[in-house]
């Protein structure tokens, strides 16, 4: 017992040296003893000695010569040529194929019936200087929402804004009802799939959705070619398949989507859109909008077009038609291996997905170059006989972008060797030039600082941590400035979803990352015929220079990661975000209760009749329940043990060395620290999503929603189901807390009260 208590209680020194001997955090690197600190330094130097920008972008030339939707014969070619590429790089290399429920589409028409008559082009237009733009057209996939549901529809029109619950509400005060209406949304606010699910909720049936310029077009700058903006013909494709209930194949939810697997019938698959819906580019949108009277909608539901903003109902009718051929396809995701030399049964595993909409040079081949320059380099260390010490997994995915398909599956597939072995996740996804950002597990901050520290950012010299400070700082007002000041580290934010990660980090509780650079240049072509080679090289990242400074990054993640003495999870920076969360909860359950009361003494005030202008309709709000006082007891309990756990270590007394069965001991403790915020149960409604502390919020797609059993409950004002969310919630948080303090006090696994 002491043995063992001394040996987990230096993998904590390793941890926080600051702490055991007064040394300053950037004197150390977090995970390893300073004996082999420089030795790391040297392999990383060497690392970076192998990264070519000008392979970086002949790969991407070869990525983007065709269409590599999911199931296309290019996505497959792909694949075969980054199998061969991971082999002669030295890995154990291999493809895995899935096959998954994959709608195009057959029949596509909107007409504009009355008052006057109009058919939606529905096509996007080549432009010159770019000839992979007419490749795209002429070969891509139309523009379409995938998972859309078949129909034939005809109804007035009804304009909803951004389409989220919020517009409802308004549409409920002007005393509009879209029940058996066709709606349009624009674009923004919401992950697209939202504006469909809820329109559906509401008794549409039907939803088209539109760019409007404000957005992504002419009022923001020049359109392409000339620009990078979004011109008239430019269509954002995407996925409306119901991430929030899970991401994944319709028909085999909770298990690979194998040849063999059983599938559900496809009217049986919750995931599936209940309306048709289908996209517009604005020229499409315009006369239908157009066509609207009704009250003018309010400022903030305006957009750029040279119209009266109306919302109907009517006298605009349309009619959709659309017709899916439901087939299944194969997704190739590439698998590419390192077995580590001393701990090969711990994974350090890295992806980016391979398939794109159309032609994809931003989205996903900018990151996906930075990945494949990443593994060519640790090849190259390889070959000069070095091998990491945990097990190096590289991976590119298909079918991401109908709904993290190829990723949903592989882990669905091995989710019990994964849950055993895969100590991290590493995921990027489209990249390009600006600033560093990650988000993810918060246990890995430290980590991703001293990194961020260690990169050099290609257009200024300094760090790409610095520069980010500097861009923090400068849009900061003069509060935030000073909490910058005093506390200037790079903090990892929370994840929702959208990319690959989620499988791993969301149903598995895997430790996992999201990294990319961004933020300076413009989104016009997201998910159009224009994203090709040729928007890449002018807008997105000229010379791939920050494809270098993605493989650098994450390359470097993944090597500390694989080589560290002990895995560098510091868990205070996890209970220091968990108590953040669980303040934001509290003053939302206060501002609800407050807002409740207010509108209610204002109604029986007959406040809101008396200031409406009596020549518009327009109805009160309705009176809400006063909600109870919710027990927060467990939940402040909880995370006061966890901050009190996390920084509780009695590091001062503890020397010596770990010997190797210790140390993957420890690691095993540290890193399953992340499955201890999940339930096999999952979240209410949507038992695919396990972490109790991060998920994809219900009506918002890709946006996270932290203690989201809490928070959404309290939301919706179901108020006894955020009651029993918060036990649920301070469980997990105690489970967290109780591993913690049997690793301080050298506990084994089995009786530190995990799940």
């Amino acid at each position: 017992m002491v043995r063992k208590l001394s040996g987990v209680g230096i993998v904590l020194l390793l941890l926080f040296p600051e702490v055991g001997n007064g040394a300053a955090a950037d004197d150390r690197m977090v995970g390893f003893r300073e004996s082999r600190v420089a030795a790391q330094l040297d392999l990383e130097a060497r690392f970076d000695r192998s990264l070519d920008p000008a392979e970086l972008m002949e790969w991407s030339r070869w990525l983007t010569t065709a269409p590599h939707h999911l199931g296309s014969p290019k996505a497959r070619a792909n694949a075969e040529r980054m199998l061969e590429l991971f082999r002669s790089w030295g890995f154990d290399a291999r493809i895995e194929t899935f096959d998954v429920l994959f709608p195009t589409p057959r029949v596509r028409q909107v007409t504009l019936l009355e008052p006057h008559r109009f058919e939606a082009k529905l096509r996007e237009e080549a432009v010159p200087g770019d000839p992979s733009s007419q490749v795209a057209v002429a070969e891509g996939l139309p523009s379409f929402n995938a998972y859309s549901a078949d129909g034939d529809v005809t109804a007035e029109l009804v304009y909803v804004n951004r389409g989220v619950p919020e517009d409802y509400e308004e549409l409920e005060r002007l005393g509009i009802d879209v029940r058996g209406k066709i709606v349009i949304a624009r674009y923004g606010g919401s992950w697209r799939g939202i504006k469909p699910k809820v329109a559906a909720e509401k008794g549409a049936i039907g939803c088209l959705i539109y760019n409007d310029p404000a957005d992504d077009g002419f009022t923001q700058g020049e359109v392409y070619p000339d620009g990078a903006y979004k011109h008239d013909s430019g269509v954002q494709r995407g996925s409306v398949l119901d991430l929030p209930l899970r991401p994944g194949d319709p028909l085999t939810p909770m298990r690979g989507a194998t040849a063999g697997a059983a599938r559900l019938e496809r009217r049986d698959a919750e995931t599936i859109m209940k309306i048709p819906v289908l996209p517009l580019a604005w020229r499409d949108a315009l006369p239908l909008l157009q066509a609207l009277q009704g009250p003018v909608a309010e400022s903030a539901w305006r957009g750029a077009l040279p119209i009266t903003y109306r919302i109907g109902p009517g006298p605009a009718k349309v009619r959709i038609q659309l017709e899916f051929d439901w087939r299944q396809v194969p997704a190739y995701d590439v698998i590419a291996v390192l077995r580590g030399a001393e701990r090969p049964d711990q994974w350090i595993v890295r992806g980016n997905h391979h398939d794109a909409w159309v032609i994809g040079g931003r989205d996903p081949i900018s990151g996906l170059i930075g990945l494949l320059a990443e593994a060519k380099a640790v090849g190259a260390l390889a070959a000069t006989g070095w091998r990491p010490k945990r097990t190096l997994v590289y991976a590119a995915w298909d079918g991401e972008e109908p709904g993290l398909l190829g990723s949903t599956e592989w882990v669905e597939q091995h989710a019990q060797e994964l849950a055993e072995k895969a100590a991290v996740y590493i995921n990027s996804d489209s990249n390009g030039r600006g600033f560093l950002g990650v988000g993810g597990s918060q246990a890995l901050e430290q980590l991703v600082n001293e990194v961020a520290s260690a990169v050099p950012d290609p257009q200024t010299g300094t760090s790409v941590a610095a520069r980010l400070l500097a861009a923090r700082k400068v849009a900061a007002s003069p509060a935030e400035l000073a909490e910058i000041e005093a506390d200037p580290r790079l903090q990892v934010e929370a994840l929702g979803s959208g990319s690959d990660y989620s499988p791993f980090f969301q149903h598995l509780g895997i430790p996992s990352l999201n990294v990319g650079f961004g933020g300076e240049g413009p989104g016009g072509e997201y998910h159009t015929a224009f994203d090709t080679h040729a928007f890449f090289q002018r807008f997105v990242d000229p010379g791939a220079a920050y494809g270098v400074a993605l493989a650098k990054t994450a390359g470097r993640m993944s090597l500390r990661l694989a080589e560290a003495d002990v895995l560098p999870f510091d868990y205070r920076t996890t209970a220091k975000a968990i108590a953040g969360y669980v303040d934001e909860v509290l003053k939302l359950a206060e501002s609800e209760r407050d807002e409740i009361g207010r509108t209610n003494r204002l109604l029986r005030e007959r406040a809101y009749q008396l200031a409406a202008d009596p020549t518009k309709h327009r109805v009160p709000p309705m009176a809400k329940v006063e909600p109870p006082h919710l027990n927060w007891a467990p939940l402040l309990d909880a995370r006061d043990r966890l901050e009190r756990s996390a920084r509780g270590f009695d590091l001062e007394r503890l020397a010596g060395a770990l010997e190797p069965a210790l140390q993957i001991a420890a690691d095993r403790e540290l890193y399953s620290g992340e499955r201890l915020l999940t339930r096999v149960e999952g979240l209410p409604r949507r038992p695919w999503y396990r972490h109790y502390v991060f998920a994809p919020g219900f009506y918002t797609g890709y946006g996270v929603k932290t203690l989201p059993g809490v928070r959404e409950a309290i939301e919706e004002g179901a108020w006894g189901d955020a009651q029993h969310q918060i036990g649920l919630v301070a469980e997990r948080i105690e489970a967290l807390a109780t591993r913690l303090e049997g690793i301080a006090s050298g506990l084994p696994a089995s009786a530190q009260g995990g799940r």
